[in-house]
């Protein structure tokens, strides 16, 4: 068969094709071969196609026996007719062809046999020929039919003589003939009409409509079988679908009926003439011939059309328009459509040409997006369709195709996600495209995509490749791929080198490619390098550095760096492991006192051991006065006097009141409160926390000479003292404010105290007779004793029945005989003999 795609720009319409173009549904192949030269001799009038072979009908009277790719089959010799072939029909089996001719001869030819051989003359032109479809079988009785000005049956006798019956002849010339399994259809001048062969007995006549104003008999009527019930009509413009069923019970009943109808299902006009019509599963392939011509007056290209009919309407799926050999010159009748059903293939007939058109497979569709740059559709067909019905196409070949069509685009992006979809984890596929990204300098937009785990890794060099160019034209790009690519992918020292060789002649900022370097360092366990270029750069990620590899050990000369980059984390990693001694941070720590501080507070936190609180004294007392006091309330573990000191420089009274009396140096803390604070309920409080006569008699003393001092004291010391030691030392004369209002809460206070002393004596006294009567009912109840209590010296049952024993039981619950105490008069088991 000759080269498909140059065959199909032949046949097919020379109009441009766009990307918008619909997707065609046949693809078509010029026969040629032998047939080219039998062509160039004379033209083709009629033809017949078997899956064996092609049989073709010349206007010289020749007939042809072709294989499907135009090579004449060697040794078949069919006897020629004299004129022009107008019919040829072969039987199933492709064993018998019956031909006919407008000399009035009727051939039926035997290929591997010349038994049956048929010649006859029937002296008039006979237009139509048809063998039956299962001449071949032994049992058949060698029938054909021959249609002229009447429609006749030939068969042979059982003598072997051929017996003739006529079928029709009062419809005039039969004008074309289908024989389909056991119905036969024939079109004549009013009309086409189905008989049944089994029954002998016509179905029923289709009239044709002849007010359409086209005489019909200018036309060739085209009858196909689409199956044994189901016939295919196309007369001039107009397309009729047939079914042969059966009648019902009740019809056949009623009256004398043939067991079959015909029943027009769909019957729809075309705005062209009909050279030919066949079946495609559910659809049609109609062989259209233009009604009207071109501004020479010559006829268009014919076309191929698959229609959707439905009732009595029809929707084009695909038109194809045929560039034929002198289509000019040709009218509708000039053209035949044959069909091999079984595999879907239409054989279109010119005088001087044959195309043969079929179905796109899986292949061609493919094929068909690849040259229209629809990439997406050529690979929704291996998803959507059994791949081992595609032979010459896989989904890395497509893809590559596209790969190289979005890239000669520039649609990077895009081409590295195909590469993803197409290629997936599979190196070998990934190495032999990846280069032409490189050729471009576009290995950044294929770097998310490629494999990037170490069971399915490219050649380092690739991944080198990449960050190379990332290094070169995008570094945030190049220290992400350092971060998210596993180092085993590349060779780390080559990168490193890269990196610092970059350095060199890099003029911009580098603390990015610092950083890289910093992680690529660590990859390499140079943690050294990878700890001082962190600290350099001042980047926290130092912190999971030291976590992540146990670097503890090598961080006591960085502390400092560490606290300056982030004292929170650094205190933390610190106080985590505790690898390095406390003893060893203070002292590196120890000429950086806010460091010192922070460290310090958050060790004490974690441990109660009081270490350092002598230190904590002092840093607090700088940087965070305000846990000062409570630290020195909680802590039992600093020096009071150096404590009291570092309070009297600072002058911090508050926390010098709580040492001096942690010391006992009461009345000088009192002095503080009133001298210096100004603080009467504190020093109120100070002094019914000691609850000391003297230092309540030194705080009535300071307060004696100032008024607005006794006011408060009135209001407030009559729960704790007696009032009247303050009353008798206020001076006469003295003007205090408020004085009435004091005294009387100064007395309600009073009062109050006295009536609270007298109600706790009143319960007190209450419950000590309570307890006391308790006490004396407990100690008069008696106590059981029964033969079970053995003595607590002799251990023998306390209880001898057999005679009377003098038995002692104590209130501890422990029973002796008398003899066995021996005189004592206590618990020889509480208080035992030998007891100091």
């Amino acid at each position: 068969m000759s080269d498909t795609n140059s065959n199909l720009n032949d046949c097919m319409s020379d109009t441009e094709s766009s990307e918008d173009e619909i997707e065609p549904k046949l693809k078509y192949i010029r026969l040629s071969n032998d047939l080219q030269s039998i062509l160039l001799k004379t033209s083709a009038t009629c033809i017949a196609v078997h899956p064996k072979f092609v049989c073709l009908g010349s206007h010289w009277g020749v007939i042809h026996i072709l294989d499907h790719q135009g090579n004449c089959i060697k040794g078949v010799d069919l006897k020629s007719h004299t004129v022009s072939i107008n019919q040829i029909s072969i039987d199933t089996s492709g064993e018998f062809i019956a031909t006919c001719s407008d000399d009035g001869k009727v051939y039926v030819h035997g290929l591997f046999s010349k038994d049956n051989n048929i010649q006859l003359n029937l002296g008039r032109l006979v237009k139509t020929v048809s063998v039956d479809p299962y001449y071949f079988k032994h049992s058949s009785n060698k029938r054909f039919i021959t249609g002229d000005d009447k429609l006749t049956l030939y068969e042979k006798s059982f003598l072997g003589s051929l017996k003739s019956t006529i079928l029709c002849e009062s419809e005039g010339l039969v004008k074309s003939l289908s024989w389909g399994d056991n119905f036969l259809a024939w079109s004549s001048n009013i009309g086409v009409r189905v008989y049944d062969m089994t029954a002998r007995c016509s179905l029923g006549l289709i009239k044709w409509d002849e007010n359409s104003g086209i005489p019909i008999d200018k036309f060739r009527c085209n009858l196909r079988w689409a199956d044994s019930r189901t016939l295919l009509i196309g007369w001039v413009d107009t397309v009729r679908v047939c079914v042969i069923r059966k009648r019902s019970n009740i019809e056949l009943a009623n009256r004398d009926l043939p067991e079959y109808l015909v029943d027009p299902v769909s019957t729809f006009q075309t705005e062209f003439f009909i050279s030919g019509i066949a079946p495609l599963d559910h659809q049609l392939v109609i062989l259209g011939f233009s009604k009207i011509l071109d501004e020479n007056q010559k006829s268009l290209r014919p076309q191929l059309y698959i229609v959707e009919y439905r009732d009595n309407d029809y929707t084009e799926i695909c038109t194809d328009s045929l560039s034929l050999r002198g289509y000019e010159e040709y009218s509708a009748n000039d053209y035949h459509l044959e069909v091999l059903s079984e595999e879907n293939r239409f054989f279109i007939v010119a005088p001087k040409d044959v195309v043969i058109a079929s179905p796109y497979d899986l292949d061609d569709r493919i094929q068909w997006f690849i040259q229209h740059n629809k990439f997406e559709e050529a690979l929704e067909i291996f998803v959507h369709n059994d791949t081992r019905d595609i032979h010459r196409y896989t989904v890395q070949s497509v893809g590559i195709e596209f790969l190289d069509h979005l890239l000669s685009r520039g649609m990077y992006d895009s081409a590295g996600r195909l590469g993803l979809k197409i290629f997936g984890k599979s190196p070998s596929l990934w190495e032999d495209q990846i280069y032409k990204f490189a050729s471009v300098h576009q290995l950044r937009s294929v770097s998310p995509y490629i494999p990037r785990t170490l069971d399915s890794k490219l050649n380092p060099h690739i991944y080198e490749m990449i960050l190379y160019e990332y290094l070169k034209l995008d570094p945030l790009g190049f220290l992400n791929l350092v971060k998210e690519w596993n180092s085993g992918l590349y060779n780390i020292c080559a990168v490193i080198n890269a990196v610092l060789e970059h350095l060199l002649n890099c003029e911009t900022d580098n603390n990015v490619y610092l950083e890289a370097l910093a992680i690529l360092y660590s990859y390499e366990k140079r943690y050294d390098k990878s700890l001082s270029m962190y600290l350099k750069l001042k980047h926290k990620d130092v912190f999971t550095l030291i976590q992540k590899h146990n670097l503890y050990g090598v961080i006591q000369d960085m502390l400092i760096d560490l606290m300056e980059l982030d004292h929170k984390k650094a205190i933390a990693l610190l106080l985590e492991k505790n690898t390095i001694s406390s003893d060893v941070i203070v002292d590196k720590l120890k000429d950086h006192r806010i460091h010192l501080f922070r460290y310090l507070d958050a060790f004490d936190k974690k441990n109660v051991t009081g270490k350092y609180h002598k230190e904590l004294v002092k840093l607090y007392s700088l940087f965070d006065r305000e846990k000062l006091l409570p630290f020195l309330k909680k802590s039992n573990h600093y020096p009071i006097q150096e404590a009291l000191d570092i309070c009297q420089e600072e002058k911090y009274y508050p926390e010098m009141v709580f040492l001096l009396g942690r010391i006992g140096d009461t009345k000088e803390a009192l002095e503080l409160i009133i001298n210096q604070l100004k603080d009467m309920q504190h020093a109120i409080s100070f002094c019914q926390e000691h609850d000391d006569p003297d230092l309540w008699n030194d705080l009535i003393n300071h307060c004696v000479d100032k008024p607005e001092f006794i006011t408060f004291l009135l209001k407030s010391i009559g729960t704790y003292v007696d009032p009247t030691v303050l009353v008798e030392k206020i001076k006469n004369d003295m003007k205090i404010p408020g004085l009435k209002n004091s005294l009387v809460t100064m007395l309600n206070q009073y009062n109050l105290q006295v009536s609270v002393q007298d109600g706790c004596k009143k319960i007190l006294v209450a419950d000590y007779f309570n307890l006391q009567k308790k006490l004396v009912c407990s100690q008069q109840r008696g106590i059981s004793v029964n033969e079970e209590v053995v003595c607590g010296a002799c251990h023998r049952p306390l209880i001898d029945y057999t005679r009377l024993k003098n038995v002692m039981m104590f209130n501890c619950r422990h029973a002796f005989h008398a003899y066995c105490l021996k005189d004592r008069t206590n618990c020889g088991i509480c208080y035992p003999p030998d007891a100091k």
